[in-house]
């Protein structure tokens, strides 16, 4: 073997690794394209006839996974016991020998011995395919031969070839082949492109990438993320999962650049950053992303590189995703399409899953590598300052990366016995808005305008539902109902909640984080202890994160001695409003009587198709929760809905009960309004109104085709701009005008929507 096929075997688990270093190798590192690739890594499994996977590195690495390499494995062990085959050898040895045969028969002998002692190491396919073509020129001879002693040997010697063939007919990377072996040429190599398809990884990167798109897959969809990232989405025949397939631009750089990442990485990866660092991530970055750029730009002049400014700024911005970053996740993380990203141990033999808006669950060409895992479990301890090891196996937190916002859950041995597991919630950049969700179907207009009223109302309120049914997207689009003139306090143990967009759209909002329910051994203050706190820190709306635990009974302190003048609202988990019920009362231990502090619970849960494919959110109820009641609110009509999602119509409907006005809370709202009073009418215009607006927004962002009207940043002026009429109109009139205030807000609405600044960028 040559001294550029030297190999290395690493254990890695359960995996033994066959490492090649083809650095000096003159050769394409490519087992499918390369002869002598193929036939130095076969050689070598021959020698460790235990190994699950081959990497080939050059300036990237190539890996072939666990069935691969069963495939190559095959082949040696055929060739091994070919070889050592007596009766056989004896038999083809009769060319070279005194006693040889015919003249003529003696050529087939010496090309069927060439083949299975050399050929088939170097070109498996193409030797079954000479074997074949052999077998039929004897075949040929045969029929025309009459000299008795020349037909025996034929006749023996097609009986070997049979058997030869029809073996490595049974090997995986035969059968696999035989549907492209028509018209194969001797030395043509593209048909093993069509079986063998290694991972790729840059040497800079840990995680490794499907690159060439999947066989059988049909392209159904393809986008381009703001970086140049290529999304396609294939789907397969025989399959109800997809794959998004993902080509970073990193994986199309030139080698020298691939080199000049390489080095960057080796030389910065000394400086390793601190807890201290991952206190401000985007500070972080932006330091190590002005070291990695000065240190290319050392690197291309001490080179004689020709490289411009804006390829050495790509270069530091890729070397930053993969020294402080997270690597290609970060790059699945900005796609805006994307929910959930699930990695499951062991690493290296699993792909990431995600979560697509449109196409739902898929499949991924990325894996990442064990280092990988490990690498992010190190930055999320970092960034979190909380514990992940024997006695912290589980770590909830979230990561903040230039385009994307997630949080983290993370659990680690003895939980998981087979490694690091990982989940990944990904927020939208910007707050969602009461239109976004009509927009999407969630809600409806009227569903909306309720719900914005029950928030100027200040009532306490929790949003319930099972995991992924939107709960704190839709707390979050609450949080953009409060005026702006209203100080907000949230409570949460992993920040998921858009407190900085809201604080940039000038909220007065302060943040509290605490610890995580599972949390040991941190330093952070208790939920409960954090509720308590804010108490005293002034009149302010309260927004909990998640009601998980103890901090239920402090949040219903609060609740009930009426300390918060403003709304209180929340999410938990539970799928009804009974099940929000047995939760705090009987999981959190929560007193029955202080329950009754809860004016409305906002049910979201997933609505499924009839063949189970496809979901999507919706709200399917709202529900006040009456204050007459001693035991249980379910068996004593202590819950009343005002909304109910009717399948049919796939939206929410209002219950005879909100028609009718026979809602306490909405009552109770209208005590302390002197035009609402007694006058029913009067409260359910404003409702009306409200859902009005809402609608208007959606409408004209659909005319204009200007999906920035949705957002946070025009809907909350918006909101503004509704008050503000009100007030105006209210003082002018000593009431409001419903229909005169919808005059002024659709002119109001009308010309500024048009106005460029809401444009985007």
């Amino acid at each position: 073997m040559p001294a550029y096929c030297k190999y290395d075997v690493d254990r890695e688990g359960e995996d033994t690794i066959i490492e090649f270093d083809c650095k000096d190798c003159p050769f394409s590192p490519s087992i499918e394209e390369n002869p002598q690739c193929m036939k130095a890594v076969l050689r070598a499994i021959g020698e460790n006839d235990a190994a699950t996977k081959i990497v080939l590195r050059k300036t990237r690495d190539y890996e072939y996974d666990f069935h691969q390499t069963v495939m190559l494995s095959e082949i040696v062990n055929l060739f091994t016991r070919l070889n050592k085959d007596k009766e056989l050898m004896s038999f083809l040895n009769l060319a070279s020998s005194p006693e040889q045969p015919i003249q003529e028969v003696m050529d087939f002998f010496l090309r069927f011995k060439k083949i299975i002692t050399d050929s088939l190491l170097e070109d498996p396919i193409g030797s079954f395919v000479q074997l074949t073509r052999l077998k039929r020129e004897v075949n040929i001879l045969l029929r025309k031969t009459t000299d008795e002693n020349k037909k025996q040997y034929l006749e023996q010697l097609v009986g070997e070839l049979e058997e030869v063939i029809e073996k490595l007919k049974k090997t995986r990377m035969i059968f696999a082949a035989l549907p492209y072996l028509a018209g194969l040429k001797k030395g043509e190599r593209d048909v093993y492109s069509k079986i063998f398809s290694p991972s790729v990884k840059p040497n800079f990167m840990y995680t490794k990438l499907m690159a060439s798109y999947p066989e059988g897959g049909n392209p159904i969809d393809s986008y381009i993320l703001k970086d140049g990232t290529q999304i396609t989405i294939f789907e397969f025949p025989d399959s109800v999962l997809r794959m998004y397939h993902l080509s970073p631009p990193e994986f199309s750089l030139s080698e020298e650049k691939y080199e000049l990442l390489d080095t960057a990485r080796n030389i910065i990866s000394e400086h390793k950053p601190s807890r201290e660092d991952f206190i401000d991530p985007e500070r972080m970055r932006e330091v190590f992303f002005h070291i990695g750029k000065g240190l290319i730009e050392e690197l291309v002049n001490h080179r004689g590189l020709a490289l411009k400014d804006e390829e050495i700024d790509e270069l530091a911005k890729i070397l930053v995703r993969y020294t402080v970053g997270f690597g290609l996740l970060e790059l699945v993380l900005s796609d805006e399409n994307i929910q959930d990203v699930v990695l499951n141990s062991p690493q290296g033999r699993t792909c990431l899953f995600i979560n697509h808006q449109k196409y739902q669950d898929c499949i991924t060409n990325i894996v990442p590598t064990i280092d990988e895992a490990e690498s992010w479990a190190t930055k999320l301890r970092m960034i979190s300052g909380r514990p992940l090891d024997e006695a912290n196996p589980i770590l909830d937190t979230e990561i903040q990366l230039e385009d994307a916002r997630a949080r983290v859950a993370v659990i680690s041995p003895p939980l998981n016995p087979t490694g690091l597991g990982y989940a990944f919630r990904r927020h939208r950049e910007k707050p969602w808005t009461l239109p976004l969700f009509i927009k999407t179907k969630m809600i409806n207009p009227l569903a909306a305008g309720l719900l914005s009223f029950l928030i100027d109302g200040s009532r306490t309120m929790l949003v319930a539902g099972t995991r992924s049914a939107g709960k704190t997207s839709l707390l979050g689009s609450l949080m953009t109902e409060i005026m702006r003139s209203v100080r907000i306090i949230t409570i949460e143990d992993t920040l998921e909640l858009p407190v900085s967009s809201l604080r940039d759209l000038g909220y007065n909002i302060q943040s509290m984080k605490v610890a995580a329910a599972l949390t040991q051994g941190s330093s952070e203050v208790s939920a409960d202890e954090g509720i308590r706190t804010t108490l005293r820190l002034g009149d302010s709306a309260l927004i909990i994160g998640e009601v998980r635990s103890t901090e239920a009974r402090a949040l219903y302190e609060a609740m009930r001695v009426g300390a918060l003048a403003n709304v209180v609202a929340g999410t938990i988990h539970g799928d009804s409003p009974y099940g929000v019920f047995d939760r705090v009362v009987n999981d959190l231990e929560v007193p029955r009587t202080s329950f009754k502090a809860t004016d409305i619970i906002v049910v979201a849960n997933p609505i499924r198709s009839s063949d189970g494919l496809h979901r999507w959110r919706r709200v399917t109820q709202i529900t006040e929760v009456r204050k007459d009641w001693e035991n249980d609110p379910q068996a004593e009509k202590g819950f009343v809905d005002l909304m109910k999602y009717n399948p049919e119509n796939d939206e929410l409907v209002a219950t005879p009960d909100l028609i009718h006005g026979d809602s306490e809370i909405l009552k109770s709202i209208a005590s302390n309004v002197k035009e609402w009073a007694g006058n029913w009418d009067a409260l359910w215009q404003n409702i009306e109104l409200r859902a009005k607006t809402k609608m208007d927004i959606v409408s004209i962002s659909d005319k204009l085709k200007n999906p920035e009207l949705l957002e946070a940043q025009f809907v909350i002026r918006a909101n503004d701009e509704f008050h503000m009429i009100c007030d105006r109109i209210t003082k002018k009139r000593g009431k409001l005008d419903v229909d005169e205030a919808y005059r002024e807000w659709e002119e109001w609405l009308n010309e500024e929507s048009r106005k460029d600044k809401w444009r985007g960028s």
